[in-house]
């Protein structure tokens, strides 16, 4: 029946001849969703056969496509708005045709979709010079855009109201919003996952089956297409211009398209072809019921619409937002809040997007949380520094869902985390101090806490690593995913007061000290210092890698506000060699200083585990080098510090396994002996020299030791296995 029904549909769209484009008459328009998305990417990737240079190619073709209808010796530029009568130049709406270039007061090529935020860069060829994601702008205009996502705003074009890690969003203005969303589309469907359009605007992608946001979505509907879209799928069609590309963007032909694909909000139906072939919506969804209620879930079901050609799916709301969309006569829902109550509504939906009206609301509260979290359990304590140590548990469980753990130094709380690990701060050297831990759930039940585990700070006696140094560079081969690692080797914390970083612009003079403990409207950081054995990193304000995200210390966000514009010093490209400084003085490069060559381009550079000091000159040899876009290394650094190396002299620890009391030592000097359980609590500190080389270590019970030797400023730690 539903295969009649549609080939019905498509006879009668054949018969409609107002605006039907001869241009899909091989594209079946009775599909959708990704049935029809594919049968456009088709068509579009097909008739694509003239592939323009980003110059000149693009640059003429904008001469054509995007003329002022009212005058035809401007090009309109994207994201003005202003007649030219204000006294600024920069939101102007119209300039010259043959006035563009790069500079103040000229227009130039805004990639819409920005060529950083393809996966990978879109460059300047292939889809970086698709004439269909490019529009004049102005040059001040486009640069402050940058590469900033697309977010919610109105008005004229600025700042969004939405916000992303590190930057926030662009809004386009109110008459250029349905350009590109419509520009958008048609990136993802030409080019598939290079081109996400989660990847170029702030939105959710819950409710659309792929990629698509919600976002696209609302501004291909509030605003209909342009006269100035309108002129620019005729010419690059006939491939008789010359510098047309030969295919069109199928969401300026039709708006509706994006709706038969993603859903939604109807767009226009400029083809008449779908909304004039049925107007009956589906009967409104009856017998809406609440059942299996929980403390944080509930499901919905109810019973079928009916419909004269086909009922194709549902929407469900809670509290009146669409949260849900399915085909089929049940929803569950989870996460929700415990004893909050929640009203709930469904429409039904049909292949044209005809909807009923949402069913009577019917409400139902989540059951009362009164259960608290089991205790958490193997409460452990490790990586003991001057001023840390780490706690580590295995998780808790809950009847809802464990919301995170509350931890407690000597009785007094301390602390929250919501992960199974938590390094205790601030602590005093040489100190012993009882740790515990409990577990909360949402509604603030809490678990007892865990029985008490001792962790004991070390001395924080030096171990020869004097100082900070750069433990990795990431400079990928496209995009902002860009990074530099610090590390910490000492044995002490580190203040990261009176350090920052700078590049060498085109390896010319250092620029934009960027301070490490920067704390603005523009950079902000809770992180004052590195603990021993950690990391410091900082990132590109537009990094979308996870690995960089979650890692990060300090992220530099791209924007136009000096004195860090653009993400500066973090958005180097390969020839801008970067130093770590302390108090302005140079103490650590990556990159060959004063060298403005690509030498450090599409690559990630990390410092080799046996390097233990900075340099201010760069040698490649203390550096492995990995392939561009390379990120599993962040966050964490390897040091072996060899034993050849450690200039004390020969030295030798025995016996090891000890079978008796008395541990033994070779040594040509006087040394320092310090002795720690596996879990990092002191338990044994005595002297050795030439003449009294052993220790008693009758006191220790059977099992793994770690043994640290000083001498000087310089220590080695081994593992004591005690058998007896």
């Amino acid at each position: 029946m539903i295969k009649k029904l549609l080939s019905v549909l498509f006879i009668v769209s054949f018969t409609i001849a107002i605006a039907q484009e001869s241009y899909y008459n091989d594209v079946d328009k009775t599909l959708s969703g990704q049935a029809l998305k594919d049968a456009l990417a088709v068509k579009i990737i097909a008739t694509h056969t003239n592939i323009l240079t980003y110059t000149p190619d693009v640059w003429e073709a904008c001469k054509v496509t995007d003329l002022d209808p009212n005058n035809s010796n401007d090009v309109l530029l994207i994201y003005g708005w202003e007649n030219g009568t204000d006294g600024t130049i920069v939101n102007d709406r119209e300039r010259d045709k043959n006035n563009n270039g790069g500079g103040q007061g000229e227009w130039n090529r805004e990639h819409v979709f920005a060529r950083s935020l393809g996966n990978p860069n879109l460059g300047s060829v292939g889809p970086g010079a698709d004439a269909h994601n490019l529009r004049p702008a102005d040059a001040s205009m486009n640069s402050s855009r940058s590469n900033r996502k697309f977010g919610l705003g109105t008005g004229n074009a600025g700042n969004s109201t939405q916000s992303y890690p590190g930057n926030t969003a662009w809004y386009p203005g109110d008459e250029w919003k349905g350009d590109v969303a419509r520009m958008m589309m048609y990136m993802y469907v030409r080019y598939g996952s290079v081109c996400l359009p989660t990847a170029v605007g702030v939105g959710s992608a819950t409710n659309t089956g792929d990629d698509m946001i919600d976002l696209f979505l609302k501004w291909n509907v509030e605003d209909p297409v342009s006269d100035i879209e309108k002129q620019r799928n005729p010419f690059h069609e006939n491939t008789a211009n010359t510098y047309a590309q030969g295919n069109r963007n199928p969401f300026i032909d039709n708006p509706y398209l994006a709706t038969r694909i993603w859903g939604g909000d109807s767009a226009q139906d400029v083809w008449g072809i779908y909304t004039s072939s049925d107007t009956e919506a589906p009967t409104t969804p009856t017998n809406v019921a609440l059942s299996a209620i929980t403390t944080s879930s509930i499901t919905v079901s109810w019973t079928a619409s009916t419909d004269n050609i086909g009922v194709t799916g549902y929407e469900v709301f809670i509290d009146g937002t669409l949260t849900k969309q399915t085909t089929a006569t049940t929803a569950t829902f989870t996460g929700l809040n415990t004893n909050t109550t929640y009203a709930f509504t469904v429409l039904a939906k049909d292949l044209i997007n005809n909807k009923s009206a949402q069913s009577a609301a019917v409400n139902g509260t989540t059951l009362t949380d009164t259960e608290a979290p089991t205790v958490p359990t193997n409460l452990a304590v490790s990586n003991a520094t001057d001023t840390s140590f780490k706690l580590t548990w295995t998780a808790s469980t809950d009847n809802t869902a464990v919301t995170g753990y509350d931890i407690f130094i000597d009785g007094t709380y301390k602390a929250s985390a919501t992960n199974v690990s938590y390094t205790v701060t601030g602590l005093s050297t040489s100190t012993t101090y009882s740790a515990t831990i409990l577990a909360k759930d949402g509604a603030d039940n809490k678990s007892a806490q865990t029985t008490a585990v001792d962790g004991t700070t070390t001395d924080g006696a030096s171990n020869g690593v004097t100082e900070l140094f750069i433990s990795e560079y990431v400079e990928p081969s496209g995009g902002n995913n860009k990074a530099i690692e610090i590390v910490n080797l000492t044995s002490a914390t580190i203040s990261l007061a009176g350090y920052s970083i700078k590049k060498q612009s085109n390896g010319g003079a250092w620029v934009d000290d960027l301070p490490l403990t920067k704390e603005d409207f523009l950079v902000n950081t809770s992180v004052t210092s590195i603990l021993p054995n950690d990391v410091f990193v900082i990132i590109h304000g537009d990094s979308a890698d996870a690995n960089l995200i979650n890692n990060a210390d300090l992220i530099v966000p791209n924007n136009s506000v000096a004195p860090y514009k653009w993400a500066s010093p973090v958005n180097f490209n390969g020839n801008d060699p970067v130093g770590l400084f302390k108090d302005g003085v140079l103490i650590d490069i990556v990159g060959e200083e004063n060298n403005s060559s690509n030498h450090i381009q599409n690559i990630t550079l990390r410092r080799k585990s046996t390097i233990s000091s900075p340099n201010t000159t760069y040698d490649s040899n203390e550096w492995d080098s990995f392939a561009a876009n390379t990120f599993d290394g962040i966050g964490t650094h390897t040091s072996t510090l060899a034993v050849d190396d450690f200039k004390i002299g020969t030295f030798k620890m025995y016996p090891n396994p000890s079978t008796n009391n008395t541990l033994f030592f070779s040594v040509q000097q006087e040394a320092k002996i310090t002795v720690y359980s596996i879990l990092g609590k002191l338990v044994l500190k005595e002297e050795i020299s030439q003449t009294k080389n052993s220790i008693d270590i009758s006191s220790l019970t059977r099992g793994i030791y770690l043994v640290k030797i000083h001498v000087g400023n310089q220590f080695i730690t081994k593992k004591l296995l005690k058998s007896n």
